[in-house]
């Protein structure tokens, strides 16, 4: 048997760890690895057109599968490319092995063409970033890296030069056995005490959820049910907590709607369960605060606790639910819920009114049409921006959709990358990229890598001409817009020229039929639908000071607008409500 050199027992490593394919751009230092790929059937290479696409497609396919995805780049300028997506893998937790290859190890600080320092270049966006700089660390280095990714949530970085990644494979290497599943943490039976009694002691409490309540919807629900508990959520706890939700209040924050900010302000203890909600203006001062979070570095940073809780959603709940006082007074759960609906009711017509006749088609429509024909088990993947609103307001949840976005790092252009690696995973699960014009040209030449691969990617294309969000913010500054139009294309053109399916779409009644041929279609699609660019959804009242970096400082009004499918929800919610 031939004796391994580096890169393939590198990739062998990865094999065992789970990873099924390495996104990435081919280039000299990388070649070694990218050879070994190609001689190994347990593994594919995926060819993009952009090393950040790489980054966040392998940061999806991670957020998908919940396991251990790849990416890399070659020397300097190749990984440089892979930065920011490497950035929104790390802020979502998404467990990411990124392979840096660098320069000649004898020309390393010797300024040679391409050198950067990559283990100073990554060190901000990752867990664990070091260099391979002789054989002898192999393959313990990898194995750590790995562990730090899969444990920890998020990425780690090994840089290799091209020639240490063709030398002989040291030989009695170690190989122990890999970690590739993260465990659960009980908090201590103290903590649980204190939590217990602040519930008990509480007449009024609130639960404000985040992505850390994945896979703990019953529990959730049935602790909301003991305590009667009013349950609102962030943008990245809408798909796991809103679905069968008879307690549901809304989101909070910028996109916000409904009644969680009342909730949250009005209660006597809020519990945080799983967030790392940032608009520390939305959170209140005056209320005793709880937070449970698995990772410990997050309590306590977004606001002043009462009690902070190291521990998994879901087993905290466990040990908790059984131990709490079971409340039986619906005073204030009926109040939000009320409150809740009264909201929604208020905005629903947003987009219903002569829709048929509006154009440019207002984007509320499109949303909801999107949310009615889309697969119960679709995966959306939203650009930063506008779109981030839509899917806020109308994509419905349900327990298996899943809504993928860059809602931590706030990056534009990340619903096509994301799209390709959510459809690596699954060809036959339908994965519609929710993409704003601005977003989708920024990367736009990876729309190129569906027609390669023939991934079926549907790329639902908001088209206003205009940098909407931005435009936004200028105006609620006092500033005029400039800067934000953008000249396009006719993009159902570009995409059939590309050798896929692509159909425009400018008045209301061409959109159902557009959307259903093109999610019929087997291969990549591109439905480009002219939006209205005037649908900034704007709050009645708004000062300069309110929207600094997606944070409201000074209120709690929040943009306005429908909300689709929720109030109906909301409705049947209130069904259980005593009348007087």
């Amino acid at each position: 048997m031939a004796k391994q050199n580096l890169s393939e027992q590198f990739v062998d490593i990865l094999v065992r760890a789970g990873v099924k394919r390495m996104y990435g751009v081919v280039g000299d230092s990388l070649n070694p690895v990218v050879d070994a790929i190609r001689r190994n059937a347990a593994i594919d290479w995926i060819q993009v057109r952009h090393e950040e696409t790489a980054a966040f497609a392998a940061g999806a396919e991670a957020q998908i599968t919940g396991s251990l995805a790849a990416c890399a780049g070659s020397c300097g300028p190749g990984n440089l490319h892979l930065i920011n997506g490497l950035y929104d893998a790390h802020r979502s937790m998404a467990p990411v092995l990124a392979l840096a290859s660098h320069i000649p190890s004898s020309e390393i600080g010797l300024g040679y063409f391409q050198e950067t320092h990559p283990e100073l270049l990554f060190q901000e966006c990752s867990h664990y970033n070091e260099m391979i700089s002789n054989p002898q660390q192999m393959p313990r280095l990898l194995q750590t890296a790995i562990q730090h990714a899969i444990g920890r949530g998020g990425v780690s970085v090994v840089s290799m030069p091209g020639d240490i990644a063709s030398q002989p494979a040291p030989e009695k290497s170690v190989e122990h056995a890999l970690v590739t599943s993260r465990p659960t943490v009980r908090p201590g039976d103290a903590e649980i005490e204190k939590l217990c009694r602040m519930v008990d002691e509480a007449k009024r409490v609130t639960l404000f959820c985040g992505s850390g309540t994945a896979g703990a919807h019953a529990e959730v629900m049935e602790f909301a049910e003991r305590v009667k508990a009013p349950v609102g959520h962030a943008l990245r706890g809408k798909e796991w907590i809103q679905y069968d939700n008879p307690y549901d209040v809304g989101m909070s924050g910028l996109l916000g709607y409904g009644a969680a900010y009342e909730a949250t302000h009005e209660c006597d203890l809020l519990i945080l369960l799983g967030t790392d909600f940032p608009y520390n203006a939305f959170l209140p001062t005056d209320v005793k605060i709880v937070q449970v979070d698995v990772r410990p570095e997050h309590l306590g940073r977004r606001s002043k606790l009462d009690l902070a809780i190291w521990g998994d959603v879901r087993e905290t709940l466990r040990c908790l639910t059984p131990r709490v006082t079971a409340k039986t007074d619906r005073k204030f759960l009926d109040r939000m819920l009320k409150k809740h609906a009264d909201a929604l009711e208020g905005v629903v017509k947003a987009y219903t009114r002569k829709v048929e006749k509006h154009v440019p088609i207002h984007p509320e429509y499109v949303a909801a049409v999107l949310d009615e024909l889309a697969d119960d088990d679709t995966v959306f993947t939203v650009d930063t921006g506008m779109c981030n609103v839509w899917a806020a307001r109308y994509l419905t949840p349900n327990g298996k959709r899943r809504v993928i976005g860059s809602f931590s790092h706030g990056s534009m252009a990340n619903a096509l990358p994301q799209a390709i690696g959510a459809q690596f995973v699954d060809r036959n699960r339908q994965v519609v990229s929710m993409s704003g014009d601005g977003g989708f040209t920024m990367l736009m030449g990876d729309f190129l890598t569906l027609v390669q691969y023939d991934l079926p990617v549907k790329v639902v294309l908001f088209n206003n001409s205009a940098l909407s969000m931005v435009e936004l913010e200028m105006l609620v500054a006092g500033l005029p817009s400039f800067g934000t139009t953008n000249k396009n294309p006719d993009f159902a053109a570009v995409a059939r020229a590309a050798g896929a399916y692509g159909v425009r779409v400018e008045k209301p009644k061409q959109l159902e039929g557009a959307l259903k041929d093109a999610f019929k279609h087997k291969g990549p699609a591109l439905v480009d639908i002219v939006t209205d660019p005037n649908a900034l959804s704007i709050p009645p009242k708004i000062s300069a000071e309110m929207v600094t970096g997606f944070a409201l400082s000074a209120s709690k009004i929040v943009l306005d607008g429908g909300v689709g499918r929720m109030v109906q929800m909301a409705r049947s919610n209130l069904r259980n409500v005593p009348r007087p």
